[in-house]
């Protein structure tokens, strides 16, 4: 009876177990989101699949920082601690470096301040598209981003001021800072960089090949988040094309990213980031919606904050 006993209060841990794991990862995707001309602020989109979106109404946090004081292509991770850190564009050209914000539920946010990663050199044009990446291997936090400082790498046929490059500083509390380091150089103007671990040693890099008459979006592949970097392959977006998102949906990824050229949201669907598929007539996305990035949260926040 003692052992029929014990092999009963196991199973009811093993039970509880399982339906509390079952409980903390049900979880919805996050878009994060602006609508032109990027001064109202952050807002959000939501799926429970990965594929069909709807807006979370309202602006859940305004710029107030910047030249410019927008809030283009914020960038959100949820570190280990349950805290949200986010990134931004916050203005066209002039500052040397991005807004930064962090909070623990998605609508109460810190004070906001901009992140001075180029003040090493004043010459430097812009900072744009800040993207966070979480290291869980050395737990810290990368950001990447895109810098023009005239002068600084071979021209090729793009203006000193529009010839961008990939910079990444680390960061484990955004309070100390490595130094600003360049990531990736194809030889090219390179902006909206977004990184993902499929594995240890196995990263990959969507970015926009920013060259007339390109800029359309490549793949790079590396076995360490800072580098070395491929060479990109060849384009998988139209022309005019740029900010992607990317969405593990079961045991493939979908890559969002904004045709611009034709003011429309699209899609591809891939295995391995070598071959792509089409996925535009699988995605619904609601209209006004500009790039972000795409994370995941509780379900309960996201009824939280659509009530």
């Amino acid at each position: 009876m003692k052992k029929l006993n014990s092999l009963f209060a196991l199973l009811i841990l093993i039970l509880f177990t399982a339906c509390q794991k079952e409980k903390q990862e049900e979880e919805y995707y996050m878009f994060t989101s602006f609508h032109e001309p990027a001064t109202e602020g952050l807002r959000f989109l939501y799926s429970e699949d990965g594929l069909h979106w709807d807006s979370i109404p309202g602006i859940w946090l305004t710029p107030e920082i910047g030249k410019q004081k927008v809030m283009r292509d914020p960038s959100i991770v949820r570190t280990p601690d349950g805290t949200y850190h986010l990134v931004w564009t916050s203005s066209w050209r002039g500052d040397l470096g991005f807004g930064y914000a962090q909070s623990k539920d998605l609508m109460n946010w810190s004070e906001q301040r901009l992140i001075p990663v180029m003040a090493y050199d004043t010459t430097t044009v812009n900072v744009w598209a800040p993207e966070l990446f979480y290291d869980d291997e050395q737990d810290q936090m990368m950001v990447v981003w895109a810098s023009c400082i005239p002068g600084a790498f071979e021209r090729g046929i793009e203006d000193e001021k529009n010839n961008h490059r990939q910079y990444y500083m680390t960061t484990k509390d955004f309070e100390t800072f490595s130094d600003t380091k360049l990531l990736f150089d194809p030889g090219y103007s390179a902006i909206d960089a977004v990184i993902l671990k499929r594995a240890p040693k196995d990263y990959v890099m969507v970015v926009k090949d920013n060259t007339r008459p390109q800029r359309n979006l490549q793949i790079s592949f590396s076995e360490s988040p800072y580098g070395p970097w491929s060479q990109p392959g060849e384009y998988f977006t139209d022309l005019l094309t740029e900010g992607p998102g990317v969405a593990k949906v079961g045991d493939e990824y979908i890559v969002y990213y904004d045709d611009y050229g034709t003011k429309e949201y699209g899609a591809k669907r891939t295995a391995d980031f070598i071959n792509f598929t089409d996925a535009n007539d699988e995605i619904s996305i609601p209209q006004g919606h500009k790039h972000g990035t795409i994370f995941r949260a509780p379900k309960s926040l996201v009824k939280q904050m659509l009530n």
